[in-house]
């Protein structure tokens, strides 16, 4: 007879092992930010020594990362509701060090492309899997607060990327910095391995309000999911949102050196502080404030979200337009806890309404739109648009560029609000 224990590797020793796989993902997010942050930092030597524009540094750090990593997640995310999700993990983990490790040897344009291009080959596995493992660790009423627990990587990835590429940079120079990062992700992929379990799918969900469906074509799950209307609309305020905040992520380094004047190593200091700070605190309690209020009313995964978007098109049009440095900075804190808040309630809420084998797929549609629309264009519109301002606006160019990006963060605080009405129940996914 076959044991629960047998069928689940969580049924024993459910905490403990929940808490250090919830660790060995929180690590390994945290390197893929930090692979994603050197680069956003680092491009201020690598324009010096390369020559290149705004235009190609934007498309460099979004569209040609964003084009392979939001398209290859879908089949990769697919092999992850069937496969183990440790080794899509682990390999992605390591495909993705090495290739950060070989930028630091990129000569031109066209090759650091290239290599950033396997970068994001890389980084398309790990998210999906990871979220579709969290979800099967943690039931739904504890959900929000595990993933924001987890998405805690992001502001401390951005943090330590800051830092740590300030430091490398300035010691090293930006070669060593893309070796010494990478080294240590590669470093770290073996002990992954040897912490995560593989549980049962749906194994944490309590009343599965969305029961497993059978298995279906790219095509056929893409309709399930369309027609979940709470996932649907969540997905879209999410991409419009992400379109204005890997912009400011990407562009606010070089906002502060170019337009208030502060070096490189205050420049580091300041994003590490924003991000590794006020990030963290607004990603934490926005997931812990979330699973509170939804036991009142489920709407709430939602109207937060509405909340801290709209916090933030109003305190970061504060942060691009004051002359004041410190009043810039001031309003780049407050800034930089709403901008990420919305994460693991938007984590929570599409997980929630997605079928249990089909979770690392639902998540790999949400990175697919957050990443193809925000990531990539985002950063890359508005290096252009700095470009197209500069003769007009000089160096206030980047200054205008950003302010103007945050219009689609002002559309998604709307659309989450009206996406709230289709959580005021549990979610039911329609199959046929």
């Amino acid at each position: 007879m076959t044991t629960m224990a047998a069928l689940d590797p969580l049924a024993t020793g459910r905490a403990r092992t929940r808490r250090l796989a919830l660790l060995a993902l929180f690590l390994v997010s945290a390197f893929n930010y930090i692979d994603r942050t050197i680069v956003s930092l680092l491009q201020i030597p690598i324009k010096a020594d390369l020559g290149l524009t705004d235009a190609q540094l934007g498309a460099l750090t979004g569209l040609a990362f964003a084009l392979f990593y939001a398209t290859l997640s879908l089949p990769i995310a697919r092999l992850a509701d069937r496969l183990d999700r440790r080794w899509i993990i682990v390999i992605s983990l390591a495909i993705w060090s090495a290739m950060t490790a070989l930028c630091g040897l990129a000569t031109s344009f066209a090759m650091l492309v290239v290599l950033r291009i396997g970068v994001a080959i890389g980084e398309a596995g790990s998210v999906p899997a990871s979220v579709s493992l969290i979800a099967d660790y943690y039931p739904p009423h504890r959900r929000a607060t595990a993933m924001s627990t987890w998405g805690l990587a992001l502001p401390a990835g951005l943090m330590v990327g800051y830092a740590g590429a300030g430091w490398l940079g300035a010691m090293l120079g930006w070669r060593l910095a893309f070796a010494v990062i990478g080294g240590a992700g590669l470093v770290l992929a073996p002990i992954v391995l040897a912490i995560l379990a593989e549980p049962k799918r749906g194994s944490a969900d309590i009343v599965t309000a969305t029961p497993p469906v059978p298995a279906l074509s790219i095509g056929a799950s893409l309709g399930v999911l369309w027609r979940a209307k709470g996932f649907r609309y969540v997905v879209i305020a999410g991409m419009l949102h992400g379109f204005s905040q890997y912009s400011m992520m990407t562009w606010n380094a070089p906002f502060f050196s170019r337009t208030h004047g502060l070096s490189l190593g205050t420049v580091a200091a300041l994003m590490a502080l924003l991000s590794g700070g006020a990030g963290a605190v607004g990603m934490f309690a926005s997931g812990w404030i979330t699973d509170r209020l939804t036991k009142r009313d489920p709407r709430w995964r939602v109207w937060i979200m509405a909340l801290v978007v709209a916090i933030t098109v109003a305190v970061a049009l504060l942060q691009y337009l004051t002359r004041s440095t410190p009043v810039a900075i001031g309003a780049a804190t407050i800034a930089a806890a709403s901008m990420i808040a919305y994460y693991g309630p938007i984590l929570a809420a599409t997980q929630s309404a997605t079928p249990p084998n089909m979770r690392a797929f639902g998540n790999a549609v949400l990175l697919l739109c957050f990443n193809l629309f925000g990531l990539g264009l985002g950063p890359w519109l508005t290096g252009l648009l700095s470009d197209a301002l500069m003769p007009w606006a000089g160096p206030d160019a980047l200054r205008f560029a950003l302010a103007i990006m945050l219009v689609p963060s002002a559309i998604a605080a709307l659309i989450f609000f009206y996406a709230a009405r289709f959580f005021s129940q549990p979610q039911t996914v329609v199959t046929e």
